[in-house]
């Protein structure tokens, strides 16, 4: 996914100037959990591949992160039981082989996430199926199958996603997912037409000859009809993700870049000099949230402010403005989080870009890149999370144009073995079954302020929450209910600990 990740140095991050002292209650914090590419799980038994996930999520839960973006098709194959695709070669070292003894990643890690309060959010490559010229593919492999659905580009194989059977195979597949797992949204990322190689065409003439004209396209036009292609598999995937389960979110991360300034007659685009989503990708990402295609866009924003093809506050305002439709979160990528501010080269941009993120008025959060970097607290970035940046719990923005309906609240709550306990709000509305608890906690005498976030002690699935606290009557505890699109219910009446 990102193509270019920097080595990252290990440094302490400087905590830049404060610019509010109360963190936003509801912020969208994900972090992406990669596996393309990875080596070390193929040596590493089904225990040990376990632990180091939960691991992962407990710093993830530590540091305030709400949602996991967790790879689970990288390749055309498969990081879960599929009956359409094989195992990946990412998880035994070869496609096709299940892990012994057996398990299911994406059923484990959607089952931990829930467990932490956290969402996850289930990430796929859609036309991508190798990474060069020396995989090997299973012999079950659709490649083998339906070989024309198929092309080769430099030294990898794709999809051609002019071909209406490449779509179709590929809703299918995330129908299945969204039909057998409890997953909260499925996520793409920038990959959509290949990412251009010097001096080579992607060669889908066959198809643009077969297909353009009875799709309305003119010979001229093949640009147009290659955007066409992707903006039909957003809308069967979404169609097909909300028929199933129409509280499941459809998000994309493209390239940072939609458009330069250069590229549109209008002066549209962003003042910046790189590659762009539109006119290399053939991905139209603003045209999708407008027309609904999508529910949330997270553009991968991975430069430095001051870069001087690609300036990170150029961008991030460029997206801001645009207010295209959906939920807008900042793609960040943590190595650049080390470059030294620009009006004090002591500190590092961190502060300036978090300032930023939440400042502008329709950037609803971050996702953080790779996940893994956080969790192995590199350039600290773990200590200035958990400390200062998303140093208390935040809800998920919430999805009103799914379901603005609040669901029903908790009614009693009890002091029970040491717990305060509730009964688990029953409803046949599936809109409107909790997703979560939210616990607050306020001192016995203080106002009930469930505004802040600093109120928020707990995101839970279980109908219990023990307290730490020693001294009987020193809180007064209320509980609510997010549902799955977020809208959060009335508080119950409190209760004193």
């Amino acid at each position: 996914m990102k193509r270019l990740l920097i080595t990252i140095t290990v440094i302490v991050i400087t905590l830049g100037s404060c610019f509010g002292q109360q963190l936003p209650k509801r912020e969208f914090r994900g972090a992406w959990i990669h596996i393309v590419g990875n080596q070390r799980m193929k040596t590493m038994t089904t225990d040990e591949i376990q632990q180091w996930f939960i691991r992962t999520l407990d710093t993830l839960q530590m540091t305030g992160c709400n949602a996991v973006i967790f790879q689970v098709r990288p390749q055309a194959d498969a990081f879960y039981q599929s009956e359409l695709e094989p195992w990946t070669r990412f998880l035994t070292g070869e496609q096709g082989v299940a892990p012994t003894p057996y398990w299911d990643p994406l059923e484990f890690m959607v089952k931990e996430c829930h467990k932490r309060g956290m969402e996850l959010h289930a990430w796929l490559n859609p036309y991508r199926v190798t990474s060069n010229d020396k995989e090997q593919l299973h012999p079950d492999h659709l490649y083998f199958k339906k070989p024309e659905l198929f092309k080769r580009y430099g030294k990898q194989l794709y999809f051609d996603p002019g071909e209406p059977e490449a779509i179709e195979h590929t809703v299918r597949v995330i129908s299945d997912i969204v039909t057998r797992y409890d997953i909260d949204a499925v996520h793409f990322d920038d990959y959509f037409y290949p990412y251009p190689v010097k001096y080579e065409e992607f060669h889908d003439d066959a198809s643009f000859v077969k297909y353009a004209r009875q799709q309305g396209f003119e010979y001229w036009q093949k640009n147009d009809w290659r955007r066409n292609n992707v903006a039909t598999l957003m809308h069967r995937i979404n169609d097909t993700i909300k028929s199933i389960k129409p509280w499941i979110r459809f998000g994309i991360s493209p390239f940072g870049i939609h458009r330069n300034l250069s590229e549109t007659p209008d002066s549209s685009g962003s003042r910046t000099n790189g590659l762009s989503n539109y006119e290399a990708l053939f991905a139209d990402v603003p045209d999708w949230a407008q027309k609904g295609y999508i529910d949330y866009i997270v553009p991968q924003i991975y430069w430095k402010i001051g870069h001087p093809a690609a300036d990170y506050e150029t961008l991030i305002k460029w997206w801001n403005d645009g207010n295209f439709g959906g939920q807008l979160y900042v793609g960040q990528n943590i190595s650049t989080f080390n470059e030294p501010d620009l009006q004090n080269p002591k500190t590092t941009q961190m502060a300036r870009k978090m300032e930023l993120v939440r400042t502008l008025e329709h950037v609803d959060g971050n996702v953080w890149w790779p996940g893994w970097s956080i969790a192995a607290n590199q350039i600290s970035i773990a200590d200035s999370l958990s400390s200062k940046y998303q140093k208390y719990l935040s809800l998920i923005p919430a999805y009103t144009s799914i379901d603005s309906i609040p669901p029903m609240g908790v009614e009693t709550l009890k002091i029970k073995k040491k717990s305060i306990r509730w009964d688990k709000v029953e409803t046949d509305d599936v809109m409107q079954q909790p997703h979560f608890y939210i616990v607050y906690r306020f001192h016995a005498n203080a106002p009930i302020d469930i505004t802040d976030s600093r109120n928020i002690v707990k995101i839970t699935r279980d109908d219990y929450y023990k307290p730490t606290d020693k001294r009987a009557g020193k809180y007064k505890y209320v509980i609510t209910v997010v549902d799955k699109c977020w809208n959060e219910s009335e508080l119950s009446a409190p209760i004193f600990w």
